[in-house]
C-alpha cells in the first residue's frame, strides 16, 4: 500500500509540477493574448479610444491585466482543481465544452493507430525471428528501419499532396461530412474511418518498425533460454511453445512500451491534426498556441500530460498482474 501511495503521489506531483511550469513558460512568450485581442479590436474599430480597448479586451478574456503572475498561478489552479479550465479567449467558449467535444476524436485516432501499429508489430516481429537470417528476415528488417528512420509529420504531408490533393482519394480535412448525420449508425463509423485513415496510416507506418525490430529481438533472446529446449525435450507441441511460451514472454517487453505510446501519441497529435485539419486535442492546441490563447492552450496541455503521466502509472501498477516475476514484493521499492 505504502508503495501505490508512493507512485500516486509521485504522479500527482509530476502532473502539477509540469502545469505549474507550462504555466509560467508559457506566459513568457511574447505577445500574449491581450495583446492580440487588442489588436483585432483596434483594427475593427479604428476610432476606438485606448480605454475602451482595455475595456473590452479584459471582459472579452476574462484576464485581469493589473494581477501579477503569481495572482494569475494561484487563480488559475484553484480553478482547474474545481474542474473549471477557464474560458478560450479566441473561440468564446468554455474549454472544458471544446475539448470535451474534441477528446473522442483524438482516442479514436490514436486507438486505431495504436491496435495496428502493435497488431502489426508484434506479428512481423514474431515471424522475423522465426525465420532469423532468411531474406523475409533481412527484407523486412530493412523495411522496418527505412519506416521508422521517417518523421510522422513527413509523411502526413505526403500522404496529404498526393492521396487527397492530387488523387481526390480521401478527404483534405474534417472528422466527418456534413451530408452523413452524427450518429451510431454504419455509415457514420465508416465515414468516421474515412476521414481519419490517412492521420491512423501516417502513425502506423512510422511506429510499427520499432515494434516489430523490438519483438524480433526479444523472440529471439527467448528462443536461446535454457527452460525452452527443455520445453522442446518434453516433446511439448510447438504451437504451444510458440504462443504460451516464445509469445508471451517475447511480448511483455512491450507492455510499458505500448503504455508509453499512448501518450507519445497524444504529444504527437499536435502535429498531425494540425497537417490533416482534423479538430482533436492536437488540433485545438495548435490554433491556441498560434493565438495565444492562454486556457485553452493550458487546457489542452493539461489533457496531454495527464495522459502520458496516467499511462505511464498504469503500466507501473498492472505489469506485475501480467509478469508474476515482477510482482513479487522484494522487487518493489521501499522507503
Amino acid at each position: 500500500m505504502h508503495w501505490l501511495i508512493n507512485r500516486l503521489g509521485r504522479a500527482i506531483l509530476t502532473i502539477v509540477g509540469t502545469v505549474s511550469l507550462s504555466f509560467v513558460m508559457i506566459r513568457l512568450i511574447p505577445g500574449g493574448p491581450l495583446d492580440y485581442l487588442r489588436g483585432q479590436i483596434r483594427n475593427q474599430n479604428p476610432g476606438m479610444s485606448s480605454d475602451a480597448i482595455d475595456a473590452l479586451v479584459e471582459a472579452q478574456a476574462a484576464i485581469n491585466p493589473d494581477q501579477s503572475i503569481v495572482e494569475q498561478y494561484v487563480s488559475y489552479m484553484s480553478s482547474v482543481f474545481q474542474g473549471d479550465l477557464g474560458t478560450s479567449t479566441w473561440y468564446g467558449d468554455p474549454v472544458n465544452q471544446i475539448l470535451i467535444e474534441a477528446l473522442p476524436w483524438t482516442l479514436f485516432v490514436m486507438a486505431l493507430s495504436l491496435l495496428f501499429t502493435f497488431a502489426i508489430g508484434i506479428g512481423l516481429g514474431a515471424v522475423m525471428a522465426y525465420k532469423e537470417g532468411s531474406r523475409f528476415d533481412y527484407t523486412f528488417s530493412s523495411v522496418s528501419i527505412f519506416f521508422n528512420s521517417i518523421p510522422y509529420y513527413v509523411l502526413g504531408v505526403l500522404f496529404l499532396f498526393v492521396l487527397s490533393y492530387q488523387m481526390d482519394l480521401f478527404p483534405t480535412g474534417g472528422r466527418s461530412s456534413d451530408a452523413v448525420p452524427v450518429g451510431f449508425s454504419v455509415a457514420f463509423l465508416l465515414d468516421a474511418l474515412y476521414h481519419a485513415a490517412l492521420p491512423v496510416l501516417s502513425f502506423v507506418l512510422t511506429r510499427f518498425g520499432f515494434q516489430a525490430l523490438a519483438m524480433r529481438g526479444n523472440s529471439i533472446n527467448v528462443l536461446g533460454e535454457n527452460y525452452l529446449r527443455a520445453a522442446k525435450i518434453r516433446g511439448l507441441p510447438g504451437r504451444r511453445i510458440a504462443f504460451q511460451y516464445v509469445g508471451r514472454n517475447a511480448v511483455l517487453p512491450l507492455y510499458t512500451t505500448l503504455m508509453i505510446s499512448i501518450g507519445t501519441m497524444f504529444g504527437g497529435a499536435v502535429i498531425l491534426e494540425e497537417i490533416f485539419a482534423y479538430p482533436g486535442i492536437g488540433y485545438y492546441m495548435f490554433q491556441a498556441i498560434d493565438a495565444r490563447d492562454y486556457p485553452l492552450m493550458m487546457g489542452a496541455f493539461i489533457i496531454i500530460t495527464t495522459a502520458i503521466v496516467a499511462a505511464i502509472l498504469f503500466a507501473d501498477l498492472t505489469y506485475g498482474l501480467i509478469d508474476p516475476r515482477a510482482s513479487g514484493g522484494e522487487t518493489r521499492e521501499t522507503y
